[in-house]
Protein backbone atom coordinates (compact mmCIF):
# COMPACT_ATOMS: atom_id res chain seq x y z
CA UNK A 1 0.00 0.00 0.00
CA UNK A 2 1.45 3.44 -0.94
CA UNK A 3 2.74 5.61 1.70
CA UNK A 4 3.15 9.52 1.89
CA UNK A 5 6.04 10.38 3.88
CA UNK A 6 7.90 12.74 5.31
CA UNK A 7 11.60 12.15 5.19
CA UNK A 8 14.01 15.05 6.69
CA UNK A 9 16.82 16.38 9.11
CA UNK A 10 15.88 18.03 12.17
CA UNK A 11 17.98 20.29 14.63
CA UNK A 12 17.54 19.31 18.09
CA UNK A 13 15.03 22.07 19.00
CA UNK A 14 13.18 21.45 15.78
CA UNK A 15 14.24 23.57 12.92
CA UNK A 16 14.93 22.07 9.30
CA UNK A 17 16.83 25.49 8.31
CA UNK A 18 18.06 28.15 10.08
CA UNK A 19 17.01 31.57 10.07
CA UNK A 20 18.52 32.36 6.68
CA UNK A 21 16.95 28.74 4.95
CA UNK A 22 20.60 27.43 5.11
CA UNK A 23 21.23 24.00 6.11
CA UNK A 24 24.78 24.38 6.88
CA UNK A 25 24.22 23.17 10.28
CA UNK A 26 23.46 19.20 9.06
CA UNK A 27 26.02 19.44 5.55
CA UNK A 28 28.84 19.58 8.59
CA UNK A 29 27.87 16.20 9.08
CA UNK A 30 28.45 15.12 5.62
CA UNK A 31 26.21 12.15 4.40
CA UNK A 32 26.26 9.39 7.51
CA UNK A 33 27.57 6.22 7.12
CA UNK A 34 24.74 4.37 9.33
CA UNK A 35 21.54 5.83 6.82
CA UNK A 36 18.60 4.23 5.38
CA UNK A 37 18.30 6.53 2.90
CA UNK A 38 19.01 4.29 -0.26
CA UNK A 39 16.43 1.80 1.27
CA UNK A 40 13.98 4.29 1.48
CA UNK A 41 14.59 5.78 -2.23
CA UNK A 42 14.46 2.27 -3.51
CA UNK A 43 10.68 2.58 -2.44
CA UNK A 44 9.66 5.92 -3.97
CA UNK A 45 7.77 6.11 -6.85
CA UNK A 46 6.78 10.06 -6.20
CA UNK A 47 8.10 13.33 -4.36
CA UNK A 48 6.99 16.70 -3.42
CA UNK A 49 8.18 19.58 -2.36
CA UNK A 50 8.23 23.40 -1.93
CA UNK A 51 9.80 26.30 -3.72
CA UNK A 52 12.12 26.88 -0.65
CA UNK A 53 13.46 23.59 -1.24
CA UNK A 54 13.49 23.30 -5.39
CA UNK A 55 15.58 26.62 -5.43
CA UNK A 56 17.94 25.24 -2.53
CA UNK A 57 18.55 22.33 -4.90
CA UNK A 58 18.88 24.48 -7.99
CA UNK A 59 21.54 27.09 -6.31
CA UNK A 60 23.35 24.19 -4.48
CA UNK A 61 23.93 21.06 -6.56
CA UNK A 62 22.07 21.84 -10.21
CA UNK A 63 23.52 25.19 -10.89
CA UNK A 64 26.20 26.32 -8.44
CA UNK A 65 27.85 29.56 -8.89
CA UNK A 66 31.57 27.69 -8.00
CA UNK A 67 31.72 24.24 -8.99
CA UNK A 68 30.34 21.54 -11.58
CA UNK A 69 26.72 21.76 -11.79
CA UNK A 70 25.23 18.20 -10.87
CA UNK A 71 22.43 16.73 -12.92
CA UNK A 72 18.69 16.59 -10.82
CA UNK A 73 19.15 14.10 -8.11
CA UNK A 74 15.74 11.74 -8.55
CA UNK A 75 14.27 9.82 -11.46
CA UNK A 76 11.08 10.09 -10.00
CA UNK A 77 8.63 12.74 -11.25
CA UNK A 78 8.63 15.12 -8.62
CA UNK A 79 5.67 17.88 -7.98
CA UNK A 80 6.79 21.46 -6.82
CA UNK A 81 4.24 23.30 -5.00
CA UNK A 82 4.61 27.18 -5.44
CA UNK A 83 2.39 30.61 -6.14
CA UNK A 84 5.02 31.78 -8.93
CA UNK A 85 7.28 30.69 -11.54
CA UNK A 86 10.08 29.14 -11.07
CA UNK A 87 13.02 27.61 -14.05
CA UNK A 88 12.59 24.32 -15.16
CA UNK A 89 15.58 21.54 -15.35
CA UNK A 90 16.10 19.76 -18.72
CA UNK A 91 15.33 15.99 -18.73
CA UNK A 92 13.64 16.43 -15.01
CA UNK A 93 10.26 14.91 -14.76
CA UNK A 94 8.84 18.02 -13.00
CA UNK A 95 5.08 19.59 -12.69
CA UNK A 96 5.43 22.55 -11.14
CA UNK A 97 1.75 23.36 -9.70
CA UNK A 98 -0.22 25.38 -6.95
CA UNK A 99 -3.26 25.13 -5.05
CA UNK A 100 -4.90 22.66 -2.93
CA UNK A 101 -2.38 19.40 -2.38
CA UNK A 102 -5.30 16.76 -2.70
CA UNK A 103 -6.36 16.75 -6.70
CA UNK A 104 -1.99 16.85 -6.69
CA UNK A 105 -1.86 13.97 -4.16
CA UNK A 106 -4.21 12.08 -6.17
CA UNK A 107 -2.01 12.31 -9.26
CA UNK A 108 0.99 11.84 -7.22
CA UNK A 109 -0.54 8.00 -6.39
CA UNK A 110 -1.59 7.50 -9.63
CA UNK A 111 2.40 8.39 -10.98
CA UNK A 112 3.94 6.72 -8.13
CA UNK A 113 2.87 3.06 -9.40
CA UNK A 114 2.21 1.36 -6.02
CA UNK A 115 5.11 2.93 -4.65
CA UNK A 116 5.66 5.53 -1.91
CA UNK A 117 5.38 9.30 -1.87
CA UNK A 118 8.17 11.34 -0.90
CA UNK A 119 7.63 14.77 1.11
CA UNK A 120 10.96 16.22 0.93
CA UNK A 121 9.98 19.61 1.94
CA UNK A 122 8.98 22.08 3.83
CA UNK A 123 7.47 21.79 6.96
CA UNK A 124 4.75 24.02 5.75
CA UNK A 125 3.92 21.80 2.49
CA UNK A 126 3.60 19.00 4.52
CA UNK A 127 1.13 20.44 6.98
CA UNK A 128 -0.84 20.72 4.34
CA UNK A 129 -0.92 17.16 3.28
CA UNK A 130 -1.44 16.65 7.07
CA UNK A 131 -4.37 18.81 7.16
CA UNK A 132 -6.53 17.09 4.39
CA UNK A 133 -5.38 13.25 5.92
CA UNK A 134 -3.04 12.37 3.50
CA UNK A 135 0.23 11.95 5.41
CA UNK A 136 1.47 8.23 6.89
CA UNK A 137 4.39 8.62 8.35
CA UNK A 138 7.35 10.83 9.45
CA UNK A 139 11.07 9.67 9.53
CA UNK A 140 13.15 12.73 11.29
CA UNK A 141 17.02 12.26 11.75
CA UNK A 142 17.43 14.41 15.08
CA UNK A 143 20.56 16.10 14.79
CA UNK A 144 22.91 16.95 18.03
CA UNK A 145 22.58 20.91 17.03
CA UNK A 146 20.23 23.34 18.31
CA UNK A 147 19.51 26.46 15.87
CA UNK A 148 17.37 28.69 18.08
CA UNK A 149 15.16 29.27 15.14
CA UNK A 150 14.52 29.31 11.61
CA UNK A 151 12.33 26.65 9.32
CA UNK A 152 10.07 24.83 11.88
CA UNK A 153 9.66 20.59 11.49
CA UNK A 154 6.30 20.74 11.13
CA UNK A 155 4.15 23.60 11.95
CA UNK A 156 0.99 22.53 13.19
CA UNK A 157 -0.47 21.45 16.29
CA UNK A 158 -1.14 16.93 16.75
CA UNK A 159 -1.81 16.15 19.89
CA UNK A 160 -4.88 14.03 19.34
CA UNK A 161 -4.23 11.92 18.27
CA UNK A 162 -1.08 11.94 18.85
CA UNK A 163 1.65 10.35 16.33
CA UNK A 164 2.99 6.61 17.05
CA UNK A 165 6.51 6.00 17.40
CA UNK A 166 7.77 3.10 15.38
CA UNK A 167 11.57 3.07 16.42
CA UNK A 168 14.31 5.39 17.19
CA UNK A 169 17.06 4.18 15.49
CA UNK A 170 21.08 5.95 16.21
CA UNK A 171 23.27 6.92 13.47
CA UNK A 172 26.57 7.21 14.77
CA UNK A 173 27.25 10.01 17.43
CA UNK A 174 25.32 12.74 15.92
CA UNK A 175 21.89 11.55 14.99
CA UNK A 176 19.03 9.84 15.83
CA UNK A 177 16.42 8.42 13.54
CA UNK A 178 12.74 8.73 14.74
CA UNK A 179 10.11 7.24 12.82
CA UNK A 180 6.02 7.99 13.32
CA UNK A 181 2.83 6.18 12.12
CA UNK A 182 0.53 9.52 11.39
CA UNK A 183 -2.88 7.98 12.94
CA UNK A 184 -6.28 9.22 11.13
CA UNK A 185 -8.11 11.97 12.83
CA UNK A 186 -11.56 10.74 13.96
CA UNK A 187 -13.92 12.80 11.46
Amino acid sequence: MTKTQYYTAASLDGFIADQANSLDWLLQFGFPSQSDYPDFIRDIGALAMGSTTYEWILARHIRPESGEPSPWPYAQPTWVFSSRDLPQIEGADLRLVRGDVGPVHREMMAAAGGKNIWLVGGGELVGRFHDQGLLDELFVQIASVTLGGGAPLLPRRITTPPLRLVSATPWGDAFVQLRYEVPKAKR
